[in-house]
């Protein structure tokens, strides 16, 4: 007598069930890396700026410019859905995005959306501004200059807004599209199916 073939749809799937969708690999080793290492820097220099005299505060700052650095190079030199060029679109294709959200028929994308690759840039300018300014607060000629302080704390303070911004857009993404994006920036994969835009 001859086996049944075997399905992927598993022991208790009925005749109408559709098989699992399947998986693309989107962000390579290095976006990841970046991306958590970058959240790491981030924290450590939000709650110790008084710790060791600022000196961890100073070097996790230094670790963030870093990261920023090698993220801009890796833009231009990585992986189709790390560079630049696949994500970052045109100020009003962003607001277009921005509308379709707001009315609920915004497109999923594999990579970045219109609005989630805004977020990257300026995420990215932020972190920069904070560092440069804070960098800046080191030097004989800046220490203890009004404007510079000034500068590095609405910095600071506007990265932090962008980050919560940032969490909100992941939050809604993930409802609205029904799948984990921290799951998928952790094992590197997203949803295939579904007629995602590959743009």
């Amino acid at each position: 007598m001859q086996k049944p073939a075997r399905t992927d749809r598993g022991p208790s799937a009925g005749p109408d069930a559709r098989p699992l969708p399947g998986l693309a690999r989107v962000w390579d080793p290095f976006v990841r890396v970046f991306h958590w290492s970058l959240v790491l820097s981030f924290v450590v220099a939000w709650f110790t700026p008084q710790v060791a005299n600022g000196l961890i505060h100073h070097w996790a700052g230094y670790a963030a410019a870093s990261l920023v650095i090698l993220r801009l190079l890796w833009g231009i030199l990585g992986t189709r859905y790390a560079r630049f060029s696949q994500f970052v679109r045109r100020p009003r294709i962003v607001l277009r995005y921005l509308s379709d959200i707001i009315s609920g028929r915004e497109a999923r994308h594999i990579g970045h959306n219109p609005a989630g690759g805004a977020m990257v840039l300026a995420l990215l300018v932020g972190m920069l501004a904070t560092s440069l300014s804070g960098w800046m607060m080191t030097t004989n000629h800046y220490y203890g200059v009004a404007w510079v302080e000034t500068l590095h704390s609405l910095a600071a303070h506007g990265l932090l807004l962008l980050v919560f911004l940032h969490l909100g857009g992941v939050a809604l993404a993930s409802y609205r599209h029904r799948e984990n994006l921290v799951r998928a920036m952790i094992t590197g994969k997203k949803r295939a199916q579904d007629g995602a835009s590959t743009h």
